[in-house]
């Protein structure tokens, strides 16, 4: 995984674990820049919930530019050095095996090698999930537990019909994923979408799913969700220019979004994410 300590333009950001059965350590880290390295004392495995791009290196010195894309699954064991930094960074959820002993990490062993997979739809869906969990106001340890094995169990998994990034992907969905950033609060039509990718509708839907692991429609949503989170933490903006801004046809609509993904209503979540002069809050 990419270590990712915080926001290092203000007060440190640094999220807390939270341990659940078993010796797993989850770790939400928040979009924020930051530059750390990370020893990995412990077998990790880690699921990019947004796009970061940056500087790496892994077991080495030699310094890398990478681009994680949303919806890749890292895996690394105990012992290997990764340095990483980040001018803007990205959503990330990391899960520490503390004490757990792991024979073998998908095709290889343990401290040989670290293992990168995009487009890992089932582990960004449990990513997901687990986010849901810890960002809620009372923490539910059997389900988190439950969950986090099952991740585990799906990054230690052979990884059949999961593929790196490959070149075309890169040339065809990177665009894609830029626009959306630029333009989440717009209208986004798929058909719109596909046409800049030279797909049909169908192909790209297969082939944006299969790179990302969510749908176009799904990705585009979580977008404005992620959007949404930082204006109801960091601003006074009302609920209804907050959905507006961020593309939702109405307050109702992303209200219903919000309370899916994250088991809070966008009003409850600015209570427990501001402090009551208004900063905004660290972030579990």
């Amino acid at each position: 995984m990419d270590a990712h300590p915080g926001d290092l333009a203000g007060p440190p950001t640094e999220a807390p674990h939270v341990v659940v059965g078993g010796g797993i350590a989850l770790q939400l880290l928040p979009r924020a820049p930051y530059s750390a390295r990370d020893p990995a004392h412990a077998p990790s495995i880690g699921v990019a919930l947004e796009r970061q791009t940056g500087v790496h290196s892994i077991a080495s010195d030699r310094r890398e530019a990478y681009d994680r894309w949303p919806g890749t699954l890292a895996v690394t064991p105990a012992g290997m050095d990764v340095f990483s930094e980040s001018a803007r960074g990205g959503e990330y959820l990391v899960l520490r095996l503390m004490g757990t002993d792991l024979e073998v990490m998908p095709g290889q062993a343990v401290g040989q090698t670290r293992v990168c997979i995009a487009g890992a739809r089932e582990a960004f869906a449990l990513a997901r999930a687990l986010r849901r969990l810890l960002v809620a106001p009372v923490r539910d340890d059997a389900r988190l537990a439950d969950l986090a094995w099952r991740l585990v169990s799906r990054a230690l998994a052979p990884a059949s019909g999961q593929t790196a990034y490959e070149g075309r992907d890169r040339q065809r969905y990177g665009g894609v994923l830029d626009r959306i950033a630029d333009e989440f609060g717009q209208p986004l039509a798929v058909d719109e979408l596909a046409a800049m990718t030279g797909q049909s509708t169908l192909a790209f839907l297969r082939g944006f799913t299969a790179a990302i692991g969510m749908t176009p429609h799904a990705y585009l949503t979580e977008h404005r969700l992620q959007a949404a989170r930082s204006l109801l933490a960091a601003s006074r903006l009302p609920l209804a220019d907050i959905a507006l801004a961020c593309g939702f046809s109405h307050q109702s609509h992303f209200g219903a979004a919000f309370k899916r993904a994250f088991a809070l209503t966008p009003a409850h979540y600015r209570r427990l994410h501001r402090g009551p002069s208004g900063a905004a809050c660290q972030r579990a």
